[in-house]
Formats: structure tokens, sequence, C-alpha cells
């Protein structure tokens, strides 16, 4: 089967198209074959490992230290269709159409790949696709929405709270942004100029271009702020909400999620740290929310299998506007 593998660390140009092996599933496993996946900031920082130093020794004692050697295929979110399982499989069966996310085992950019039929927390998620969305559709969902989905449920959102979402233009914001307005709250979206018509679009009521204003400093209070990417100053933000607010951090780093910890003890406000939501209670509620058409997928660009070092380096501009796909068996099947 066709395959992207990932050679070595750094530059896009490490990802090359080869020839490898179809999988052979175990006996509680599924083969897949890939219809869609995507690629997401996290896997491009992956490859260049774009991580704090620490973080990056680590994932090199992991990995291999000199190149990838334990993980060679990146990629971690998939639309596509069982092919074949082992004998003790029951959840599924061949023909099934399924979406999923493959957390740390990562291994999309593939034609055929093999999941365990229950996979749970950091090794993944899977479930049956919508049936009103395209396998494009269904594999830019898992990730941002699972994450925008688990974090604003624990921030208890309520219908008339003013929220805001930075880094609203990317898979977990404009996940973030339709999900809280489908809860009925006010949202404000805090992005790059070019991607403020998008959010306008998906239903924010108020845009805010970061490259112009800071909203730390606008004399406005919210009731959740939530940062999809780290980006935001921690203590301005905890100034911008109002009592007994809620901030959530999807992207906090180790010393950010040490300092919202320290935080946490020392402040009226809810401070909620980053933790996994990739359980199937959770991929089966953002399935519902998207067969009830509270919640779409944001495309910007979609490319060929062969393509995903182009992809890797379009995302790595930083313009990408919700999803990247990738397109591995084409197909106008719902």
């Amino acid at each position: 089967m066709k395959a992207i593998v990932w050679t070595k660390y750094g530059s896009a140009d490490g990802l090359q198209l080869r020839e490898i092996a179809t999988p052979i599933p175990k006996e509680n496993e599924v083969l897949i074959r890939v219809h869609a996946a995507t690629v997401s900031r996290a896997d491009t920082e992956f490859r260049g490992l774009k991580v704090p130093l620490l973080f990056s020794i680590a994932l090199r004692l992991y990995l291999g230290f000199i190149k990838p050697n334990r993980i060679t295929i990146l990629g971690t979110e998939f639309a596509g269709e069982i092919a074949a399982m082992g004998k003790d499989v029951t959840r599924f069966r061949p023909g099934d159409q399924v979406f999923g996310y493959t957390g740390l085992h990562m291994g999309t950019y593939v034609e055929y790949l093999c999941l365990p039929e229950k996979p749970a927390g950091l090794a993944g998620v899977l479930a049956e696709k919508p049936v009103n969305m395209t396998y494009e559709e269904a594999a830019a969902m898992p990730f941002g929405g699972l994450e925008a989905l688990h974090f604003l449920r624990k921030a208890n959102i309520q219908a008339g709270q003013k929220v805001l979402i930075v880094g609203a233009g990317g898979s977990i914001g404009t996940s973030a942004v339709q999900l809280a307005k489908h809860y009925k709250a006010e949202v404000a979206a805090v992005d790059s100029t070019g991607k403020l018509e998008t959010l306008r679009s998906i239903g924010a009521d108020h845009v805010i271009d970061y490259t112009r204003d800071d909203f730390t400093k606008n004399g406005q209070t919210y009731d959740i702020i939530f940062d999809t990417i780290g980006k935001s100053p921690f203590s301005g933000s905890l100034r911008s909400l109002k009592e007994n607010g809620a901030y959530l951090n999807a992207n906090p780093g180790l010393l950010g999620g040490i300092r919202m910890r320290w935080a946490s003890k020392r402040s009226g406000k809810r401070i909620i740290p980053w933790t996994a939501g990739y359980s199937t209670q959770n991929m089966l509620a953002l399935k519902e929310l998207i067969e009830a058409g509270a919640i779409k997928a944001v495309i910007d660009r979609r490319y060929p299998l062969e393509q995903v070092a182009e992809a890797h380096r379009y995302v790595d501009t930083g313009q990408k506007r919700g999803n990247v796909v990738i397109t591995v068996v084409q197909s106008d099947e719902g």
C-alpha cells in the first residue's frame, strides 16, 4: 500500500511517499481503508520537534535520537471504511463507515491502518461516521471537535454567557465557535486578519484581530476564555474573566500547565488544565451534534496523499483556516 513515511526530524522534505506492507488486523483490531486524513498544527510541530527543549529530548529518546524509528507515519485523524477485522471484534462489520483519532499512535497517512475495536484515552477513539458528512468532512472533525466539546463541557457553558475563543480560526477554534453558539453563548473570536471572515461565517458575534487589538485591554470581561493554541497572556486573560469565570487552555505547554495549576489554588476564578477527552462517549456525543446540524467541518484546503509534504508546508505558514484535509481515496460517497 501507499504511505507517507517520516524519515527525519525537521522540514517537510522528510515526508516521502513509499510502498509498504498492508497491515493485518490482530484478533481485537479492525483494518480500515482510509479515505481521508488531515494535517494539523500538532502534526507539523511533532514532525519538526517544535516543542519545548525538555519535551523535544524526551521525544527523541522515545522515537529515536537521530531520526524517527518507533513512529514513522504521522497523522492522527481519519475517515474510512472497515475492510476486515479480527475474530474477536463485535462492534463493527466490513463496509461500516467510520471516523476517528489515533492519538499518540499516529499513522493515518496511509491507504490502510489497523486500530483496536475499542481504543481508549491517548490511544485514540473510533466511531461510526456521521451520516450527513463525506469522508473528507468527517476526517476533519475528531481532534478539534473532541477538544472543543470536552473543554466547553468542563467549563459548564451556559446560554447567555460571554465566551472568548483565542485561536478561533484553527481546528479546535472553529469547532469551539460553533459549539458555543449551539449552547446559545455570545461568542468573541480572536485570530489573524485573514481568518476573520471565516469566523463570522460560522457564527461568531464579534471578531478580534490580534495583530491590531489586544483583547486583554479592551475593557471587556468574559464568562469563559478558551485558548485553543496556548498563545494568550495568562495574567491578562485572568483579568479579563468575570468573577467565577473559567479559563481553559488546550495547549498550555509544560511550564504553562504548572503555572495554571499553581494559580488555580490562589485564584477565585476557575482555571481548568488540559485533560484528554478522547472517549467513545464523547465521540458519539460529537457525532450526534454533527448529525443534528449543530457543527460542520471547516475545510481550508485539500491535498492528495502524494502531496502531504506540501500540505505540511502550508500548515507551517500559520494561515490555515479550520482544517487541511488529505484525500486518500477519490470518492463522492458520503
